[in-house]
């Protein structure tokens, strides 16, 4: 694969057939790919030389998925892609909310791991966006446009909007979305949450017709796709 061979990926996998299966894959697409099989080591490897992406598992001996996870945030902004066999949504919540970029659950099919960590890739080397984005944030007057037109934005819309253009391609619970409008809590819930993922969607479109940007993760929450 043209291009792919200096990206190195961590995997970070403490059952050695998925670690060789999964190396097996990406070295086969052409990355530079290494594992290693516990958290505590995988964190002084991170440290000293930052892999492109880390696939990272959530369950390790020595230190776990989360908690290298959050380590590896107060110091790298690397693309992390969280592995889980807990497909319970607040496993899948806890992985997001440490600061993973996206995640797949076991049993995964190996070719779907490699397109995750190429987006990944893409999303980090800012590929998606080498033209200028299709909206501005006018900070001060807590509005946005896209196109060239304001949209006609609550306040609880417009930082819900700001929070999912903040980090493109990234997936955002539900619980991290409540968050950031948490000076509303009294009129915001999950139900009301998915309403106002619906307006949004309804005048970004209005703005552009046809632009689907705003993407369900079943289970999980809202993800923003340039």
């Amino acid at each position: 694969m043209t291009g792919t061979a200096l990206r190195r990926v961590l995997v970070v996998e403490d059952d050695a057939k998925i670690a060789q299966l999964l190396l097996d894959y990406l070295r086969s697409e052409g990355f530079e790919a290494s594992s290693v099989a516990d958290g505590q080591v995988a964190l002084r490897q991170i440290e000293a030389a930052p892999p492109s992406v880390i696939v990272l598992d959530l369950m390790l001996p020595g230190l776990d998925g989360i908690s290298v996870c959050k380590a590896v945030r107060r110091f790298s902004e690397v693309p992390i892609l969280m592995l889980t066999a807990r497909i319970e949504e607040v496993d899948r919540l806890l992985g997001l909310d440490s600061g993973a970029d996206d995640y797949v659950c076991k049993p995964f099919g190996p070719r779907e791991v490699v397109a995750r960590v190429r987006a990944l890739l893409r999303r980090s080397e800012g590929r998606m966006t080498a033209t200028p984005p299709p909206w501005s944030i006018d900070e001060a007057s807590f509005r946005i446009s896209w196109r060239g037109q304001w949209l006609a934005l609550t306040r609880v819309e417009f930082l819900m909007l700001r929070l999912l253009l903040s980090r493109p391609g990234r997936v955002f619970s539900r619980s991290q979305l409540l968050d950031a409008v948490h000076d509303d809590l009294r009129d915001v819930s999950d139900r009301a949450i998915d309403s106002h993922i619906k307006n949004l969607r309804r005048k970004i479109e209005a703005a552009e017709p046809d632009c689907d940007c705003i993407a369900s993760v079943y289970g999980v929450g809202y993800r923003f796709d340039a």
